[in-house]
Formats: C-alpha cells, sequence, structure tokens
C-alpha cells in the first residue's frame, strides 16, 4: 500500500483515478491545485471556486481528505510569464505542456515527496510501467487513442515521471464514466474541461488583449496585395483561417496565414494549398529537446506529432547538437503549418520518448 496525492480538479477523470486508487487499498489524499483564480476580471468563465465546491464533494463522498494548495505565484511565474513572453517574442507558446512540466509535475510533485507522499496521481490518459531495461519508467499512449495526452507530457524528464500514478490511463473515456457512476461520484455526468490549462473558458484573444497592446497593421497577399486589417501579430498563429476576416476572390478557396513579418508589422496570407509557399515543410530543427531517459539515435524508427489530436508521422533524425539540446528532423510526409514555439512530441511506437519546441521550419525541404 502506497500513500498517494492525487491532484483533483473536480472534474470526472481525476476524481475516478482516487476512487480506483482507493479500491486498489492505497492510502490517498486528495488536493486542488489553485493556481488562478482571474483577478484581472478577464472576459470568460474561471470556475475555480465551483472547482474546489465540486472537488470537495467527490473527496466527502469517497472519505477522504482534500488539501487545498496556493499556487498562484508559482503558476503566473512559471507559465503565464512564459506563455507571455512567447506571444511576445513572435511565436505560439503551449501553456498546457509548461503547466504539466513545471506545476503538476514540477511544483505539486516536490510538494508531495516532501510531505511524505510516496507517488502523486493524475487524471491524465496515459499509462506508466517499467521500461525494458529495468533502470527506470515508460510513459505509454493511453488506451483510448482519442482521448490519450501523452502529448502533453512530451517535456516531462525521467525524475518527474518516475513516481507518477495514471490510474485512467488503461480505460477508454466511456469505461471512465460509467466507473464515476459505478462509485457513485458526485461529479459523474460533469462536462469536460476546455480552455487554458486552469485558467477555464477564457479565449486565448481575451487574455493577450489584457497584457499585450494591440499593434494593428495590414494584411497581405504574397504578391503585396493590402487585403486587411490585423490588431496585433500576436493574435494570429500560422496555418489559422478563422478569424482573420478576409474575404477570398475566389469562390471555394480560402486565405489561410502563411507569414508574419515584424519588421513591416505584416500578416501574409495566401491560399490553402499543397504548394502554398511558406505552409508546408517536411524538415525542421527542434530546440529545448527533453527526453524521458536516453538519447534518441539517427538509426531509431522514430514518429514524431506536430500538435495534438493529430496523427504521429514517421521521421528521420537528421542530426543533433553536442549535448542533444537541438536536433534537425525530417518528416516522411509534408506537415502543414508547422509553428515555431509549438511542442513536437517524440514516439518510439506507442512509448513517449520526450519532445521539444519548434525553431526553424525549413520549407524548401
Amino acid at each position: 500500500m502506497a500513500k498517494i496525492l492525487v491532484a483533483m480538479s473536480g472534474g470526472v477523470d481525476s476524481s475516478v483515478a482516487a476512487a480506483l486508487l482507493l479500491q486498489q487499498g492505497h492510502e490517498v489524499v486528495g488536493a486542488y491545485m489553485k493556481n488562478w483564480i482571474n483577478e484581472e476580471g478577464l472576459p470568460g468563465d474561471c470556475p475555480w471556486q465551483q472547482d474546489i465546491i465540486d472537488a470537495r464533494s467527490v473527496a466527502d463522498h469517497l472519505g477522504i481528505e482534500l488539501r487545498i494548495l496556493s499556487l498562484m505565484d508559482a503558476y503566473r511565474e512559471r507559465v503565464v510569464d512564459y506563455m507571455l513572453k512567447g506571444y511576445r517574442d513572435g511565436v505560439t507558446p503551449n501553456p498546457d505542456v509548461m503547466c504539466n512540466r513545471e506545476m503538476k509535475f514540477g511544483v505539486f510533485r516536490d510538494f508531495a515527496l516532501g510531505q511524505g507522499f510516496d507517488a502523486i496521481a493524475t487524471g491524465h490518459y496515459a499509462r506508466i510501467r517499467q521500461n525494458a531495461e529495468g533502470e527506470g519508467v515508460d510513459v505509454l499512449r493511453g488506451m483510448d487513442g482519442n482521448k490519450d495526452q501523452t502529448y502533453f507530457l512530451a517535456l516531462l524528464q525521467q525524475e518527474q515521471i518516475s513516481k507518477v500514478l495514471f490510474p485512467v490511463g488503461e480505460l477508454p473515456k466511456s469505461e471512465v464514466r460509467s466507473e464515476a457512476e459505478r462509485f457513485e461520484i458526485p461529479v459523474a455526468k460533469k462536462k469536460d474541461s476546455q480552455g487554458i490549462c486552469f485558467m477555464g473558458n477564457v479565449k486565448m484573444a481575451d487574455f493577450l488583449k489584457h497584457y499585450i497592446k494591440d499593434q494593428p497593421g495590414d494584411i497581405v497577399t504574397v504578391d503585396g496585395k493590402v487585403v486587411g486589417q490585423h490588431q496585433g501579430l500576436h493574435l494570429y498563429t500560422f496555418g489559422q483561417r478563422k478569424g482573420l476576416r478576409v474575404s477570398s476572390p475566389v469562390y471555394g478557396k480560402a486565405y489561410v496565414l502563411v507569414e508574419k513579418r515584424p519588421q513591416s508589422n505584416e500578416l501574409v496570407v495566401a491560399f490553402d494549398e499543397l504548394d502554398t509557399p511558406n505552409l508546408y515543410a517536411s524538415r525542421c530543427q527542434v530546440t529545448s529537446i527533453s527526453l524521458t531517459h536516453r538519447p534518441l539515435s539517427t538509426a531509431e524508427n522514430l514518429s514524431a506529432q506536430p500538435r495534438y489530436r493529430c496523427p504521429s508521422v514517421a521521421i528521420k533524425l537528421l542530426e543533433q547538437n553536442d549535448n542533444g539540446s537541438t536536433m534537425t528532423i525530417e518528416f516522411d510526409q509534408p506537415q502543414r503549418a508547422l509553428t515555431p514555439g509549438q511542442i513536437c512530441a517524440f514516439y518510439d511506437g506507442e512509448v513517449l520518448m520526450g519532445g521539444g519546441v519548434f525553431q526553424q521550419i525549413d520549407y524548401s525541404s
């Protein structure tokens, strides 16, 4: 029997995780991470108060203690500041991946181990197993391919995953819902949360407008024709079609964002086609590499997932620098809108090997 601190969000997945661990005979304590309360009054729904009520009702139902951990300062420093810096620098950061690395499997994990817990548990759809070498653990894709969340764990290292449990990772979402009903969990019918990690249903555009001043400029075609106006380069991302507010002169063809020009403060649009310049690429550089437990080899059969909810694609590892922090990879098939600042997750079959941040995209490949 282990003493486990479960990150309880007030949602179904983490509630079932706690119930399953109790059923297995573990000593379980719940903890709600209070990271963001929307003190700035941004438009949208940040339901932290209701989430605490829901988490407490589940804890009371299960007969376990619930602790409220105020981690707002760390969240602002490690996640919010990272996110704002990325947008100011002209890239598109991924706050959910950083929240996992810095908060759930960083600050929260460190707190748990410092309090004498043997491990932490979360409601992620992922799996943990001893690796073949017997020297650590592997993270595997969740059994429910539609809910697999290993992409969001791509920047974790071995130390961070060595004392972690994912109780619902072996189950499809439908069965998790059934288990919630079986355990008579009060939030069994609660909808899954959406939006930025821990911020609730706050739109990214509203969030950015609060912190970064609008800098209007022209939207132009690749041949320089002005076709519209934008409110700031930071509010748009590569490959974007919706929200450009630019009418296409050709019926059935939509404009897509293919380039940002910081010096002239212009957005460049073109038609969404395979041969459109700066839209599809096979070769790119990935930096800030984080690996789960061992270096990657150019001889391995690896795949990469360039964004959440897209299939992983076979890649070739072409080269890497001496310390392995930067790699050049080539996808077997051209990928649409590879975006600087976003996360690239590496896999060997169903095993998550690590990940990094897209830095340079080679559109000549």
